[in-house]
């Protein structure tokens, strides 16, 4: 009886083995497909970010222009949004409006009608002190330099200067050794005032509308970065490329992220900021996103984009 017992608890043992069910394990198939890591909107595994270690000193800092001479393609919401998620963790950040349009001042709450001394007065004019004119915004740790109108008058003035392309570079200075990174906030124009921001920069972000025709742009942009780092600003590099205004339900967004990164490889970031109704919400409410709405994705995304950053070696 027993071994009877014995000889048919065997013979199901091995009918199970051979159907792949002993233990419950599950086949090599499915052992395979559930260790894939999920694939992202640029169709490349997502990276884990870890939360970045606290700086013990601050500066010199690294200074990022955020450029793309196409509008609306979510400059200034970057360099708002991105700021403050570095300013969260730990990063001391100075922003600095280089728009004659000011939406960046505007955007974090500053009448800039009202502004006595600007970014302007530091460009053309003699005697002002860069630290008189940042300004204290209700983040801790991001401040700005603001500008208005008057802005749109230096690149004329700016024509007959010596080394009339390192202005910026000059400005900034006094200031480098008390950030940890100083964020420009560009006009959508590659001329004398972009090329500025470009030779004082270290890096550059290209924010990029997930839309075909803004990718025509980047090329031009990329072989002006290009002319600028063999010529004006030899450290100068591309951070990377930020894919903005994605929205994952239509094809053609999915088909220009892919794109992109079947072009510039790498250089894109994987971070992807999504189209939302809370990112002009925030800029009405004249607060970051990671203030206004901190719980949103949308403020996720961009502290994701500040983890990556870091991560780059590019904001440490």
């Amino acid at each position: 009886m027993d071994t009877r017992v014995n000889e048919e608890t065997q013979e199901a043992a091995q009918v199970a083995a051979q159907a792949g069910q002993v233990g419950d394990l599950p086949s090599p198939h499915e052992s395979n497909a559930a260790s894939q890591p999920a694939l992202g909107p640029t169709g490349r595994p997502v990276p884990h970010y870890p939360e970045p270690a606290l700086l013990s000193t601050h500066g010199p800092a690294r200074i990022i222009a955020m450029c793309n001479q196409k509008g609306g393609v979510g400059k200034t919401t970057t360099t708002i949004n991105l700021g403050a998620a570095l300013a969260e963790l730990g990063r001391r950040v100075l922003l600095v409006d280089f728009d004659p349009q000011g939406a960046l001042s505007v955007g974090l709450g500053l009448r800039t009608h009202e502004l006595d001394r600007t970014i302007y007065n530091l460009l053309v004019g003699g005697g002002h002190d860069i630290r008189e004119i940042i300004q204290r915004t209700a983040t801790d740790n991001l401040d700005i330099v603001p500008a208005n109108i008057d802005l749109s008058a230096a690149e004329v003035q700016l024509v007959g200067e010596v080394a009339r392309e390192q202005v910026l570079t000059r400005v900034l200075r006094p200031v480098a050794d008390d950030y940890d990174v100083i964020l420009i906030d560009c006009q959508p124009s590659l001329g004398l005032l972009t090329v500025n921001a470009l030779t004082a920069s270290h890096g550059v972000i290209i924010p990029l509308e997930c839309e075909f025709f803004a990718m025509r742009g980047v090329a031009l942009l990329v072989e002006t970065i290009e002319k600028i780092t063999d010529r004006l600003n030899p450290r100068l590099q591309v951070d990377g490329i930020l894919a903005t205004m994605y929205d994952g339900r239509t094809l053609h967004c999915r088909e220009v992220v892919r794109s992109v990164v079947d072009h510039f490889g790498d250089r894109v970031f994987h971070t992807v900021i999504s189209r939302t109704v809370k990112f002009p919400d925030a800029t009405l409410a004249a607060e970051p996103i990671t203030a206004y709405a901190p719980n949103h994705s949308g403020a996720d995304a961009y502290r994701q984009l500040a983890r990556e950053l870091i991560a780059r070696g590019d904001a440490a």
